[in-house]
């Protein structure tokens, strides 16, 4: 037997911002697991910036969306058949086939969570791989240490808001946050505890910051490129360190963006300016799991997300994301 599922695919390339007509619903059969894989009814999905990057058909580090085709991305949700061993219905489990209702997979493309330690988003969130992006990118990609003044770009969104609460936890001496709107400044100083924060469109980010850290920065966190990388350079003490974790600025940008034009700082203040992707550092998973999940359920580190109802409404939780209307993590709960 099988089910009907609705989908979400990708109907256009975008050139420059996706719109709705980038996506298309469609409504296909999937069918019963054979040997070694399950069926999987999804409840909630998560649409992230990366996946801006897979629209385009380009060589990247992972391979482009096909046209036509369903779009994938992190998605948690409950088996309802299995042929494998280890996994049953009722069962709750995180893999990587989101944007559709019902998801075929090999039984290895899935891992098993506990809804009854964290709610089902902070699998996809604060707990998964955006949180993962935070802990790995600020320890061990920006080698934080204690002591440092740390500058977090679009520092409300999921892996934002997860790095400035770490630095704190750590020991900064200062955390500054940059965002685009005043909630989200407020969200930044009064809950997540932030030393400093400011809009982006009040003033250049180069003289916010500059007055948000007389004393200059120490790590930069960089989710926006462009004009906050270039005051982030000018604002790096000597042997400063720049995680490059994505540069959402730039992504649906049609012609070449001049910032940073200070890059020559970087030979004499001895910058080092690395960049990161999640993939790579699988092997601190434990032991961010076991750090952060801790400081998640005693509210040390707080988060926020915006949820959207209903499969159809995963295109615009998705264009919501990339505009920066909601705060914290975009998720869609599909059922």
């Amino acid at each position: 037997m099988s089910v009907e599922s609705i989908e979400i695919r990708l109907a256009a390339r975008p050139q420059g911002w996706p719109t709705a007509e980038t996506f298309e619903t469609a409504r296909t059969e999937v069918p019963e697991p054979g040997p070694g894989q399950v069926l999987v009814r999804n409840l909630v999905m998560s649409v992230d910036p990366y996946m801006r990057g897979r629209m385009d058909d380009r060589e990247s580090y992972v391979p482009p969306f096909a046209l036509g085709k369903a779009l994938e991305g992190g998605a948690v949700g409950e088996v309802v058949s299995s042929g494998a061993d280890g996994l049953k219905p009722g069962d709750t489990v995180l893999h990587g086939l989101g944007w559709r209702q019902y998801a075929l997979l090999p039984a290895k493309a899935v891992a098993k969570v506990d809804p009854s330690v964290a709610p089902l988003g902070a699998y996809l969130g604060v707990l998964g791989m955006t949180g993962l992006t935070a802990y790995a990118g600020l320890l061990r990609s920006a080698e934080f240490k204690p002591g440092d003044t740390v500058f977090v770009s679009s520092a409300a969104g999921a892996v934002g808001q997860v790095v400035g609460q770490l630095a704190r936890h750590r020991g900064a001496a200062r955390v500054i946050g940059s965002a685009g709107s005043a909630e989200k400044v407020a969200f930044l100083r009064d809950e997540l505890g932030f030393d400093a924060a400011f809009d982006y469109h009040d003033a250049p980010v180069r003289d916010q910051l500059r007055e948000a850290a007389p004393d200059g920065i120490d790590v930069y966190f960089d989710n926006v490129g462009g004009d906050h990388l270039e005051a982030a350079i000018a604002a790096l003490n000597v042997h400063g360190r720049i995680c490059v974790c994505g540069m959402i600025s730039v992504y649906n940008a049609t012609e070449p963006t001049p910032a940073p034009r200070n890059l020559a700082m970087v030979i004499a203040k001895r910058l080092t300016m690395r960049g990161m992707l999640v993939s790579d550092h699988g092997d601190l998973r434990d032991e961010f799991v076991r750090e952060v999940a801790p400081l998640l359920a005693d509210g040390t580190i707080k988060h926020r997300e915006t949820v959207f109802e209903g499969i159809e409404a995963a295109p615009e939780a998705f264009l919501a994301m990339l505009r920066g209307d909601a705060v914290g993590k975009n998720l869609v709960k599909i059922a």
